[in-house]
């Protein structure tokens, strides 16, 4: 076996006898131990035997050449190196309600959810990671301002005593202005929820009344505006899609045209941030929500007269929390203790996921209440008292402490090695000096320098306890990064819940680590020794700590000498690379989101490995999308409307994969980061495919999001430089139409 992967190193040749030669050796040899066989030619049965056996011989030789494959894996093992468990995929799920409630409802965490089950294809669980609560949102304030601010300072109380609370509405007796009388972009108002009850998270259906006045002049299907919640770090998007802001744009006159009556209201339904906090601003506190008119696109109009309401309302529709592809199982009791040493056993349900606080071993005695067990990567540093067990998350293998038989010299040796290191003369007097010190310790107990003395590591359970696992996870997977809307079904009924969706794909499912992934991870176990030090530490433990949901990391050099104890981190998030990103490209605000958890994840995991006084900053890359346009002629045995169409299909999706944080660059393994794209680049991808005779026309164009429209700018000298910390990404778009435009001459 050889793993074309690693350096390719001078092999010793311990015997370098070929077929050839072993031929000639036996038949030298003939005279010698048989003098009457004279008859050397080939179709004699003798030299047929000769052959037969210089074959075997040089095929053993063959094999003695070379390091089988079982002693890669016995070197694995002598460092320590286990098989890495799949990966569960991660996905936000939302519960919606049959009807707002009249008191605080919560969604325990293990609930399982599943897509449907298909024709030979079982259907995917997933598992909420933590208990919903869905609470009673309660209005407190209202207020309005002239420009949106990261801190509000300039804050105008709309919510004054013309304002009465009745049936669990806001009411007045006037039309109260959302904007200025004169609305200019930047305009907005908040609204304050009191922090009473827990919001994070939550479906909130805001109800808007008005009157059917003057129009507000603008596009009710692109409304120039923007909902955002305060998650404690920044204002978040909360609007989910154009079709659930059911006031249109507070166009209450087109509302009345279509048969609703503004009178009795419409919906804005807005999902909240998963981690909602209270938050004080002046001197109001709460939960803040906000909506700002944002310069329209340039064709579309503004608001030219201010959206007026009469009443507003507020309620819980449902909520969101994380979901992870797994199975949990409780209390299984996975066997009695017989008393001895390095006892072994095997969980049901395997490959076992990585373990949560909750997630652990009690040990039983007779007459004896339950304690509890710490988990511990190896046995190495456990004494003979310490309550330790391992588990192999791969094959489900619990493993209690073993009895080892070591040398007297080497236990004298590992302890003179961990109080100091001496040098010269001075070494053999210390080992003498501990000699002496260990003998001390029993009078009649004298250490031979070969003695073999036995060391237990890890205590041991007693005969007849009872050993449970009190809960663990199984599953992961590729399988479970599932795309959006598949998570439909629950397994178990729950009161008051009409349905369950994921509106997002679910990301960062992989499966179980191969022998060929462990070898080529090895090398950078033992250059970093599980510490972070040089920036290539801080990237290879930073892929290690997203457990398979980072792809790439880079560790940014300091601008400046201020930024001297600070790392930067860009982490690009792994995405399964299915058909559908494959033929239709990435969109990084869909799918390669950096969420609160994953940063916690990895902010946690090197915490451990850092050195003290270094702050490590997690970053995303800055990504830059583009668009081709692009003419090309087509072979004559090709000049059909359905061959046309192929190669116009291929060419697309061929850019598509090009042009890719994960699939992109020259390599196939994702855009280099800060590498600008030619037409020369996509001049070569066209290269690739059969049936193009000829080139016209190659444009590139830089798409920039302004509000809500995406806007083509021409780069000035024909290239795309997405900046230091950019990369360069494509996705299509049916409904703006701004994907790959190739036309045939």
């Amino acid at each position: 076996m050889e793993f074309d992967f690693l350096p390719n190193l001078p092999k010793s040749n311990l015997d370098d006898r070929t077929y050839k030669d072993l031929i000639e050796e036996c038949l030298l040899r003939i005279p010698r131990y048989c003098p009457e066989w004279t008859n050397f030619n080939p179709s004699d049965p003798g030299i047929t035997l000769v052959e037969l056996f210089a074959w075997l011989t040089d095929q053993m030789l063959l094999r003695f050449n070379q390091v089988p494959r079982r002693n890669y894996v016995a070197f694995l093992e002598l460092l320590g190196i286990r098989l890495q468990p799949p990966s569960p995929a991660q996905v936000d799920v939302t519960f919606y309600l049959t009807q707002a409630l009249s008191e605080t409802y919560a969604i325990g965490a293990g609930t399982e959810i599943a897509t449907p089950r298909n024709m030979g294809e079982d259907s995917v669980v997933f598992t909420t990671n933590s208990t919903l609560v869905i609470g009673l949102p309660s209005i407190r304030a209202f207020f309005k301002a002239e420009t949106p601010e990261q801190t509000p300072r300039n804050l105008v109380n709309v919510l004054t005593d013309a304002w009465k609370f009745e049936n669990g509405e806001w009411s007045c007796r006037d039309q109260i202005a959302l904007f200025s009388d004169l609305p200019q972009p930047g305009n907005c108002f908040y609204w304050l929820f009191d922090n009473a009850d827990p919001l994070d998270g939550n479906v909130l259906s805001l109800n808007f009344k008005g009157e059917a006045g003057t129009t507000t002049g603008i596009n009710p299907s692109i409304p120039p505006r923007r909902w955002e919640a305060w998650n404690g770090e920044y204002w978040e998007s909360v609007l989910l899609k154009e079709t659930d802001d059911g006031t249109r744009g507070f166009s209450f006159s087109d509302l009345a045209g279509t048969g609703y009556s503004p009178a009795n209201g419409a919906d804005v339904i807005l999902h909240c941030p998963k981690v909602w906090p209270s938050a004080k601003f002046l001197a109001y506190e709460g939960r803040w929500l906000r909506c700002t008119y944002i310069a329209p696109s340039d064709w579309q109009p503004g608001y030219r007269h201010t959206p007026r309401i009469t009443a507003m309302a507020a309620r819980s529709l449902g909520g969101s929390i994380s979901a992870s592809h797994s199975y949990l199982v409780q209390d299984e009791l996975i066997g009695i203790s017989d008393g001895k040493p390095g006892q072994v056993f095997i969980l049901k349900e395997r490959p076992v996921l990585a373990r949560q606080d909750d997630e652990y071993i009690y040990v039983k005695s007779p007459g004896e209440p339950p304690e509890r067990w710490h988990e511990v990567q190896d046995f190495s540093e456990s004494g003979s008292q310490d309550q330790h067990y391992v588990i192999d998350s791969l094959t489900g293998m619990v493993q209690f402490g073993p009895l080892i038989r070591e040398s007297s010299q080497l236990q004298l040796q590992t302890q003179w090695r961990s109080r100091n290191q001496y040098a010269g003369g001075e070494e053999r007097t210390q080992l003498e000096d501990l000699r002496q010190s260990a003998n001390g310790t029993n009078q009649n107990r004298i250490f031979n320098p070969g003695e073999l003395l036995e060391r237990q590591y890890g205590q041991v359970p007693t005969k007849g306890a009872e050993i449970t696992m009190v809960a663990y996870r199984t599953g992961g997977g590729a399988r479970g990064n599932i795309q959006a809307g598949q998570l439909i079904l629950l397994r178990s009924s729950l009161p008051y819940v009409q349905s369950v969706i994921n509106h997002r794909s679910a990301q960062g499912g992989t499966d179980a680590e191969s022998l060929n992934e462990a070898v080529m991870r090895v090398p950078h176990i033992l250059r970093t020794r599980d510490r972070a030090i040089t920036p290539e530490d801080f990237e290879v433990l930073a892929i290690q700590a997203g457990r398979g949901k980072i792809a790439r990391a880079y560790c940014l050099p300091s601008a400046s000498f201020q930024d001297a104890g600070k790392v930067r981190l860009l982490l690009i998030p792994q995405v399964s690379p299915n058909a559908a990103i494959l033929e239709q490209g990435l969109n990084p605000e869909e799918t390669m989101i950096l969420d609160h958890e994953l940063r916690c994840q990895i902010d946690a995991f090197l915490a451990d490995r850092k050195t003290l006084g270094v702050q490590v900053i997690l970053q995303e890359p800055e990504y830059v999308r583009v668009s081709v346009q692009a003419e090309i002629s087509i072979e004559p045995q090709y000049n059909t409307p359905r061959a046309q169409e192929e190669i116009q299909m291929q060419l697309c999706m061929l850019l598509y994969r090009f042009l890719n944080p994960l699939t992109g660059g020259s390599d196939g393994k994702g855009w280099p980061l800060g590498s600008p794209l030619y037409p020369s680049d996509v001049i070569a991808i066209c290269q690739k495919v059969i049936g193009i005779r000829r080139l016209g026309m190659v444009r590139l164009f830089e798409l920039q999001k302004q509000g809500n429209q995406w806007v083509r700018l021409p780069p000035a000298d024909g290239s795309i430089a997405p900046g230091a910390t950019g990369l360069i990404t494509s996705w299509e778009d049916n409904v703006q139409g701004l994907g790959h435009s190739i036309s045939v001459l």
